[in-house]
């Protein structure tokens, strides 16, 4: 009689290691990415090695020290002026971050001002914001957003106004929702027995429950703006030069794309990986606090 094979090796003891949650992973890359570029953005004026604004048409089109012909002076290289490309990349994340946190702040402001009032009171109030939630989603963002900009003008306040006219819409749905749910439960009733004032109701009592899921619908939205802002930018209806934004940089260097692709590219790659950590950190927090699926 054989006797069984015990496996006890270290390859299966790995095996059976429990793993790292894909919504944990996420949470963690998201997270890294979005605080390395913080880091990178807050800390420019000291650790760029240039000055975004300093121009040399003697060192025009440097290419980056990773192709054939680049300089460690200039690490990714020059563009059309002769300004250092790294430099203008950690000047102009400073712009995208600031435009993606104070849309943000003003568009959860009007949506969560909107989602309290209609989930809370009903009725006429909730037709009224209803109305409203439907007149934005007919509304196209970008078409609006252009016309609005080359009427109104392009600061950067302005921007951040006009962007937030737009993305209050998915604040208002969630804190709607779980507002209805949460004005009948004990607590909510509690408070009213108490005397407590629908205001501070809604502002004490039902807000610190709808902190997890905002939060997650902040993150999401945050792409969102900055995508936008970098979509206006290209189209020459966003940030103005000298300063600077990496939907400035690729529309300044569309000219060059099919001589110099670099230009398009590194600002496009800055995008997508400040997107895609916004992203992963969204759906991170998502799943962290919702880890049966439910949103």
């Amino acid at each position: 009689m054989t006797m069984p094979i015990i496996e006890d090796t270290a390859t299966a003891r790995l095996w059976k290691r429990p793993r790292l949650p894909v919504g944990r992973f996420g949470l963690i890359v998201g997270a890294a990415i979005i605080a390395a570029i913080l880091f990178a953005a807050l800390l420019a004026p000291w650790i760029a090695p240039h000055s975004p604004y300093d121009q040399s048409l003697t060192n025009r089109l440097i290419k980056p020290v990773f192709m054939d012909g680049g300089s460690w002076n200039h690490v990714l290289g020059t563009d059309h002026l002769g300004r250092d490309y790294l430099s203008r990349l950690m000047f102009g994340a400073r712009l995208s971050l600031m435009i993606g946190f104070g849309t943000i702040l003003m568009s959860a402001l009007v949506g969560i001002g909107l989602g309290l009032a209609a989930g809370y009171f009903g009725g006429r109030v909730d037709l009224v914001v209803m109305f409203l939630l439907t007149v934005r989603l007919s509304l196209p963002i970008m078409l609006v957003a252009i016309s609005l900009v080359g009427l109104l003008g392009n600061s950067l306040f302005l921007m951040m106004v006009i962007l937030a006219c737009f993305l209050w819409d998915q604040f208002l749905v969630v804190t709607r929702s779980l507002t209805m749910r949460f004005r009948d439960a004990e607590f909510v009733q509690a408070a009213r027995a108490a005397g407590l004032s629908d205001r501070k109701i809604m502002i004490s009592e039902i807000l610190p429950n709808l902190v997890s899921p905002l939060v997650v619908v902040a993150t999401l939205e945050m792409a969102h703006a900055i995508l936008l802002e970098a979509a206006l930018s290209f189209l020459g209806l966003g940030i103005r030069p000298p300063d600077s934004s990496w939907g400035l940089m690729i529309a300044e260097a569309k000219d060059f794309v099919f001589f110099e692709p670099w230009l398009v590219n590194v600002p496009g790659l800055a995008i997508f990986i400040l997107v895609a950590g916004i992203t992963f950190l969204g759906e991170g927090l998502r799943s962290l606090y919702a880890p049966d699926g439910s949103r």
